[in-house]
């Protein structure tokens, strides 16, 4: 039984409001009270559908994130201060002026899966029914614009099938291209958990490393990068030979099956050279495919983000289509998606090749619908330029004025100097933000205020097609407003004042639910006319109900094509025929393949995770893990400091050298940005290559070479205040902890004594230290106290600093009236009466590593004993599997 939160206070007549998580695609509900002490109270809503009540630990830590530092607060134009009235009209004369004299493809849109999906809705129309170009895309692009194309090109719509309760009802589960123990912690411990009461499910993971998701595989495929298509490809070809296929099926519902398989059988006649797999387990995974006919496939960016990623898909679908494992329960393909409304972004047209209501900018028939609809002056005729493209086109000068919202592209976009460079030089950035400093804001022209998670109200859509809503529990803060508010404030300054006069987000959702079935009479397979005439506290009230929710039908836990009925003209779904590609070969000068991802605690550009110590004390640095023999080879030590280089650039992170890492390949989180660290905004790295058929990225196939940085010293630190004077550092990453931050660094310049004096006098100024040199390890470590309380303690060493990260850090918080503890932190040890709970697994109970190893030592040899007795993984259950490598360490110690 998950235990509950410590106790808490709550604040009087502050109710409890049901609300939904703003991280990744699962889309769990929260209960979020307002405490006394005006700190929030976060627990999992145990009615959501989604989560039944669990958190992940982004989710449970929610409260520490709702603070008003570093809150953009009012409308600033050129850094000023202003009215919004004057920020409003400026954004409108500049965005007509660049549409008068150059056309209405002067200007964009790029806009994020974190908005709702009512900001969605105003952004998406204003722009393609008003201002009449299609120059609106979305950081959504990024992670699953290759589901909607390979979803579009065999269902004719873009539809997921599935729902989350297929997971739990498969007997084989496939977890391709997915860490969905980190990325997607809840429904990994849903799968978890129903592969724990039926023994017999088995679960086969694909994917270069073998992740934490792989505690739960029977089977762990180490594919080779971009081996999917061909490892699908062979399948399909297995299933025809083995007779495993419905032909009947096939023939009554299908079109393109011949074509798909005879191009499928020319890849399998070379599978191992192109998966990188050897053929027994090749054979082992085609058989359980063939053998189990409750089969789901569930994937995620590592499918996605590939230059090749909508084949991908397509050949991940092919497989399911001939075997019908598509619609009922416990089979089909399932794309989760990686933010909280990418879906709900794709119902609205929020991509640069869609129409509002799923329908298709390439269809006269559907413009039409959609202009008479809207009453839309000058409807977008064709589409516009997706996020690659789109920044290309601000670089070269195409664009001439640009709206950002919620999404941070200098960081998180592919050969991201050059979208630095391009928003540099654009005549005109608009940035909508919660933030008054991040990478992206920096270079905005004008900074609108946003309200954030907490303070707006709207609705969502998780991965498996659930509408919920998020919900306002706190006030917004200063002057910050909606984005749906921004935006028609915009449009009434435009001239489209007759479009955009919306009393609130239900109104919004009501207009969407009523286009979601115009014209449509089971044609589109979005509909949710079922809430057209839903009223204001309909919306308040509004449950989570998955679509499509059409007028005059109850909401149901619907799957989709079951019946073998498809949204295509003929109403077939379509085989595609697909060819892998050649298998990755790199030349001596990038002789590796990076692949960036998410790590389990932080989210996207940290600018909420940030902000939790909690999110931070899991994993505080950005790194690469190399595999040991490409360490051993490149001569990379195990914590030490390594550059990453690509033909665009270089990168300095951590090395991190792991078993789990596929030799040939590195890994880099994609989460530090210039706000938290020197140099590891890793899509710097990242060429602009992209999917022909969907616009997204290829980030998990970079070529790159990796080499020992030079460093003479390390440093670790731990101060009350942020540390901001970092000139002189080759190499630093600060992160939050409690009542302070933590600093680590390297010098690499011979006045390393200059640099480490003048870094000292910022933590620290007008407090003489308390010091301790040794001069035969060149270790210097010093402390500044203000009367009983530590203000900061700094570590020098010519090698990684070996001091306990979690202790140092808690010296912020206690007192230190005893000599002989001033003392022993000078020395970076703990004193007898404060154990070192050591490097934190447990990020929701702060359970240290030391601590679980002493609850094994105690005789505690399952992870559920474990947490019971230091309640370690048994809150989100996210660490569950770090606490299973640390029983296997124990086996393997007592096996020797």
């Amino acid at each position: 039984m998950r235990p509950d939160w410590p106790e808490t206070v709550t604040q009087p007549d502050a109710p409890t409001v049901k609300t939904t998580c703003p991280y990744c695609g699962v889309g769990c509900g929260v209960l979020a009270t307002r405490q006394a002490d005006g700190s929030v109270a976060i627990k999992g809503d145990p009615d959501h559908p989604a989560n039944f009540g669990r958190l992940c630990s982004k989710g449970s830590a929610l409260g520490e994130t709702v603070t008003l530092e570093g809150r953009l607060l009012k409308p600033q134009i050129d850094g000023v201060d202003t009215d919004w009235d004057t920020a409003l009209a400026h954004v409108a004369e500049k965005f007509r002026s660049a549409i008068d004299e150059h056309g209405p493809d002067s200007v964009a849109f790029y806009v994020s899966g974190q908005i709702l999906t009512e900001d969605y809705y105003v952004a998406n129309k204003l722009m393609k029914g008003f201002i009449g170009s299609a120059n609106i895309d979305t950081n959504s692009r990024l992670c699953m614009a290759s589901s909607v194309a390979g979803h579009k090109r065999a269902f004719g719509s873009d539809t997921v099938p599935g729902i989350y309760e297929d997971l739990e009802l498969a007997d084989l589960l496939i977890i391709t291209g997915s860490n969905l123990a980190w990325c997607h912690p809840v429904l990994y411990q849903r799968i978890a958990a129903a592969k724990a009461a039926r023994p017999a499910m088995k679960v086969v993971l694909i994917d270069p490393r073998r992740t934490m998701t792989a505690d739960i595989a029977d089977l762990h495929l180490p594919i080779a990068p971009d081996g999917d298509t061909a490892l699908f490809n062979g399948l399909l070809a297995h299933l025809a030979d083995t007779g495993s296929i419905d032909q009947d099926y096939i023939a009554d519902h299908t079109n393109g099956f011949d074509a798909a398989l005879d191009r499928a059988r020319k890849d399998a006649a070379d599978l191992e050279a192109l998966t990188g797999l050897n053929a027994a387990d090749l054979a082992r995974f085609y058989a359980l495919f063939a053998n189990t006919q409750k089969t789901v496939t569930i994937y995620s960016q590592g499918v996605n983000q590939s230059s090749g990623g909508t084949d991908k898909v397509n050949a991940i679908i092919n497989c399911h289509l001939a075997t019908r494992r598509i619609g009922h329960p416990g089979m089909g393909p399932f794309s989760v998606t990686g933010q909280p409304n990418a879906m709900g972004g794709r119902e609205v047209g929020g991509l640069a090749n869609m129409l509002a209501a799923h329908m298709e900018i390439a269809n006269p028939d559907h413009r039409q619908l959609v202009k008479d609809f809207w009453d839309a002056p000058n409807i977008a005729s064709e589409q516009g330029l997706k996020a690659v493209d789109m920044f290309d086109a601000v670089a070269d000068g195409r664009i001439k004025a640009l709206w950002i919202m919620a999404t941070n592209p200098v960081d998180s976009l592919p050969d991201a100097d050059k979208v630095e460079a391009a928003l540099k030089a654009c005549p005109f950035v608009v940035v909508s933000d919660v933030l008054e400093t991040t990478d992206t804001v920096r270079h905005a022209h004008v900074k609108l205020p946003s309200t954030a998670w907490g303070e707006k109200s709207g609705t969502v859509t998780n991965s498996e097609r659930r509408i919920s809503r998020q919900r306002s529990f706190l006030d917004a803060p200063g002057e910050a407003k909606a984005d749906w508010w921004q935006l028609a404030e915009v449009a009434q300054r435009m001239g489209y004042g007759h479009g955009f006069n919306y009393s609130g987000p239900d109104a919004i959702f009501r207009e969407h639910s009523v286009l979601s079935a115009y014209g449509n009479d089971g044609a589109r397979d979005f509909d949710i006319g079922g809430f057209s005439s839903l009223s204001q506290s309909g919306y308040d009230a509004l449950e989570p109900t998955l679509w499509p929710h059409k007028e005059g039908e109850a909401a149901a836990a619907q799957r989709m094509f079951g019946d073998g009925q498809f949204f295509t003209p003929d109403g077939r779904a379509r085989f595609v025929a697909v060819a892998a590609p050649a298998a990755t070969k790199r030349d001596e000068h990038f002789p590796l393949t990076l692949n960036t991802g998410r790590i389990r605690d932080q989210w996207h550009t940290m600018t909420r995770t940030g902000r939790s110590p909690r999110n931070s004390s899991h994993i505080a640095e950005p790194y690469c893990e190399i595999h040991p023999l490409d360490a051993l080879q490149y001569a990379v030590r195990d914590a030490s400091l390594v550059d990453v280089t690509s033909p665009l650039g270089t990168v300095r992170v951590r090395a991190l050298v792991s078993k789990r890492q596929r030799q040939g390949s590195v890994f880099v989180p994609m989460h530090w940005t210039d706000q938290f660290a020197s140099n590891a905004r890793v899509d710097r790295l990242v060429p602009p290559l992209t999917d022909p058929f969907s616009g997204q990225p290829a980030s998990k196939n970079v070529a790159v070479k990796i080499a020992s940085a030079a460093v003479s010293q390390f440093g670790f630190a731990v101060c009350r205040n942020e540390p901001t004077e970092l000139s002189g550092l080759s190499y630093w990453v600060k992160s939050r902890c409690t009542d302070g931050w933590q600093l680590e660094f390297a010098i690499a310049q011979s006045d390393n004594d200059t640099v480490l004096d003048s870094l000292a006098r910022a933590m620290a100024p007008d407090l003489e230290p308390v010091e301790y040199q040794d001069q035969q390890s060149c270790q210097n470590r010093r402390a500044w106290f203000d009367g009983d309380r530590l203000q900061a303690a700094l570590f020098i060493a010519p090698d990684p600093v070996a001091v306990s990260r979690t202790w140092a850090g808690e010296q912020l918080s206690i007192s230190h009236d005893d000599a002989v503890k001033r003392t022993m932190l000078v020395a970076g040890r703990p004193s007898l009466d404060q154990p070192d709970r050591g490097a934190i697994v447990c990020s929701c109970f702060g359970v240290g590593i030391n601590e679980i190893r002493a609850a094994i030592a105690d005789g505690n040899h399952t992870i559920a004993a474990v947490g019971k007795a230091c309640n370690a993984g048994t809150n989100c259950g996210s660490c569950q599997s770090e606490i299973g490598g640390l029983l296997d360490e124990l086996y393997v110690i007592a096996a020797e």
